[in-house]
């Protein structure tokens, strides 16, 4: 699955997107928490494995590097929906980066 830059899609903002998928149905929001990703609301907690990535977009920092960052639209077994924002780049923290190796990535993307 392609990255979507939602620059280049017409979107302006990380908000932007998250509202656009909060109104898709992914009202929950995942954090890292160790090893694991939490939706906060639901209060289950996965390791990655275990959560598709249905959909994401990717922020470009046109100016600043620290901008960079990815929307990821994610759906646990449980069929819980919700979107985990994390900067990615130089400024990705290394728990970010080894938790979103490990996501599944399905094989018919959403829109």
């Amino acid at each position: 699955m392609d990255a979507m830059d939602a620059t280049k899609s017409g979107m302006q903002s990380v908000a932007e997107v998250v509202d656009r998928l909060t109104r898709a149905g992914y009202r929950d929001q995942f954090r890292a928490e160790g090893s694991e990703l939490r939706a906060i609301e639901e209060g289950c907690a996965h390791p990655p494995r275990e959560l598709v990535v249905e959909a994401f977009e990717r922020f470009e920092g046109t100016t600043d590097p620290g901008d960079e960052a990815i929307v990821f639209a994610l759906v646990c077994r449980h069929g819980v929906r919700g979107t985990w924002t994390v900067t990615y780049g130089p400024q990705m923290e290394p728990d970010d980066a080894e938790l979103a190796s490990e996501l599944t990535v399905a094989a018919h993307p959403a829109p």
